[in-house]
């Protein structure tokens, strides 16, 4: 068996994610990155989009929204907004999700309102991707 390292996920509403894993792959502000038993120490911002993890050889796969992850050698902490595995991602929700945000895009918005309106289509892009990966 490889290598492995504790990977926690808490979101303000419940601890997400708790276990030993092999390897978590998830996107950060810089871009995609993997972590593995004996990574260097590091605190890095957390982006939206999907998380892949390897839990006792087979992968899994959540998203996430913004949010914060502490890496230690033997230790991984991620503090996000939220933290939803594939069956509990609402598609149709996240459909009309979608829809709402690239039609508040379309309008001349304030530059907060254009942050918003693009971190919400982030959000349901990433939610629909994961739940159509498991169908």
């Amino acid at each position: 068996m490889a290598s492995t390292f504790h990977l926690e996920i808490v979101t303000p509403d419940r601890k997400f994610f708790s276990s030993e894993v092999e390897m978590a792959i998830l996107k950060t502000t810089d871009g995609e990155m993997g972590i593995l038993k004996g990574h260097t120490p590091m605190v890095v911002a957390v982006g939206i989009g999907p998380i892949r993890i390897l839990e006792n050889g087979q992968w899994i796969e959540a998203v996430l929204s913004e949010g914060f992850m502490e890496v230690l050698p033997d230790k991984t902490v991620i503090l996000t907004d939220t933290a939803e595995w594939p069956e509990e991602i609402d598609v149709n929700r996240a459909m009309a999700a979608k829809t709402r945000a690239e039609e508040r895009l379309q309008r001349q918005l304030a530059q907060v309102e254009f942050y918003r309106s693009r971190a919400a289509l982030a959000r349901a892009m990433a939610r629909l991707k994961v739940a159509k990966e498991i169908k």
